[in-house]
């Protein structure tokens, strides 16, 4: 076959010429009156956490002179464009970070380590104790335990260590000057605190 055929013939290239090349975005710096290209991250801080603002270089130099996480101990210039920032009466990119309100589970994905998988099925076996404590009435010895040391019947287990650690330093004999007519109460704290301990509430 000849480059003279009928089939290569009409095959002409399309474009004649090179289209231009399309010019990159780039936001605009965010200090006031600069017109120069914001290519520089500059994180707002607490007030906003996860959003950021865009400056030229030199700006963003001055900006992070003066920054600091809490806005309040920042310098006043850079302080009042984390306030903007924040209150969104300046352009920010990025996402806010919600605070989480309780501590998450570990990962439900398969890890394959046994760490990984312990950990998850303690922290499932732990929620639902929890869960079961909050829903079932309390035994007399429960309650009785609770009036005892004084606490609520939906106390944490960290307020009922604390108030029992409370409780053996109050009533010790070497707190009182070796006096032993504490020693009943200090008891009574120890009896309460194992019938709390045994059910799974501390």
């Amino acid at each position: 076959m000849t480059f003279d055929s009928k089939i290569f013939v009409g095959l002409r290239p399309t474009s004649k010429k090179s289209a231009p090349l399309r010019e990159l975005y780039q936001p605009k710096c965010q200090w006031d009156s600069c017109e120069s290209g914001g290519i520089n991250r500059a994180p707002v801080g607490g007030d906003a956490e996860g959003l950021y603002l865009m400056f030229c270089p030199q700006h963003a130099r001055e900006y992070n002179k003066g920054y600091n996480f809490a806005s309040n101990l920042s310098d006043p210039v850079t302080a009042r464009y984390q306030r903007e920032a924040a209150n969104g009466s300046r352009k920010t990119w990025g996402t806010r970070v919600e605070q989480a309100t309780e501590t998450p589970l570990p990962s439900t994905v398969r890890s394959g380590t046994a760490k990984t998988l312990n950990a998850r099925k303690i922290a499932a076996r732990h929620q639902a104790t929890k869960a079961d404590l909050q829903q079932r009435k309390l035994k007399v010895l429960e309650a009785k335990a609770f009036e005892t040391l004084g606490l609520s019947q939906d106390a944490t287990p960290e307020e009922i260590r604390r108030h029992y650690k409370l409780m053996l330093k109050m009533h010790h004999p070497d707190a009182n000057r070796g006096d032993r007519n504490f020693e009943d109460e200090l008891r009574a704290a120890i009896d309460a605190h194992k019938v709390l301990k045994l059910n799974g509430f501390c």
